[in-house]
């Protein structure tokens, strides 16, 4: 099943009343966060006030992700027992190195007998995680595996290769180009990372426009007033979806039932674009679904 996930919202899950309010706004998905939102004090808390929203449900058709502590660290445990019980589509876990650490996180979610359709999310957001994004997706060619996607830390990654964090991000788009090509052979998702400053709506709105043209199926936001631009860029144009139509159309009718090229509208159309022209569809009516919803 497509889904779309052009805006996917990171909500500390210390703060009852953000909880709340993410019931109501117009992201595609809530991130309830127990890393780095939530100080080490307030992880109790946090763990406790996430299970009891996840189990109120109201989030409409949102998909709703629990990101847990690092491998490492002593919350992350705790962070998994609530998580399987209480069934969020899905669990983001930091910091991931390599595949060994999915496989850690499955067999986690088997041990406590989680519902099989509590997928996991890779952060990739350290040197080795990039360098490793490859061996990571792999890990989806199981099929037991709950591998969904990947997200990128560029926060984390600035920070432990000393890249800059500057418009237009050329230092890291290499990196991103390596994980988004990692993800695609394994057919996962893959979602860019936040953008720091959350007034400057024209930076942001270029951001979001980089990551779609990049390839990447949405960003995560640390604010909700950054939600309305991820949808805008992320959302196919009425252009897009009514070629996408055209293309799809085109292909169907029998005289080119068994045809490889058409020309459509002057130009030459081939069936490997028909498959891009179904997604586009898919997508659109997948948001077109949401908002009804």
């Amino acid at each position: 099943m497509i889904r779309p996930r052009r805006s996917v919202l990171f909500m500390p899950g210390s703060n009852a009343r953000a909880l709340e309010k993410a019931r109501n706004l117009p992201a595609d998905g809530i991130i309830l966060d127990l890393e780095d939102s939530v100080a080490p004090d307030s992880k109790p808390l946090a763990r406790d006030q996430i299970a009891q929203a996840v189990a109120a449900k109201g989030f409409g058709k949102r998909e709703i992700i629990i990101r847990t502590n690092n491998l490492e660290s002593p919350w992350w445990a705790d962070d998994m027992a609530m998580a399987a019980k209480a069934q969020p589509d899905g669990v983001l876990v930091p910091k991931i190195s390599g595949p060994d650490d999915i496989q850690k996180i499955e067999a986690k979610l088997s041990s406590l007998k989680a519902d099989l359709a509590i997928r996991v999310w890779a952060m990739i957001e350290t040197p080795i995680g990039v360098l490793c994004a490859q061996e990571i997706a792999a890990r989806a060619s199981d099929t037991k595996a709950r591998l969904a996607g990947f997200i990128m830390g560029p926060n984390d990654i600035a920070r432990e290769t000393r890249m800059r964090m500057l418009p237009g991000r050329a230092a890291m788009l290499p990196l991103f180009t390596h994980c988004i090509l990692a993800a695609r052979a394994y057919g996962l998702e893959i979602l860019d990372g936040p953008y720091n400053d959350i007034n400057d709506v024209a930076g942001f709105s270029k951001e979001c426009a980089q990551g779609r043209d990049m390839g990447f199926d949405g960003k995560t936001l640390i604010h909700p007033g950054q939600i309305d631009a991820a949808n805008a860029a992320y959302t196919p144009s009425p252009d897009e979806i009514a070629r996408a139509r055209k293309i799809a159309t085109a292909f169907d009718t029998p005289e080119n039932v068994g045809k490889g090229v058409v020309q459509l509208e002057g130009q030459m159309v081939e069936r490997l674009h028909v498959e891009i022209a179904k997604r586009t569809i898919q997508i659109a009516d997948a948001i077109a679904a949401m908002k009804a919803g």
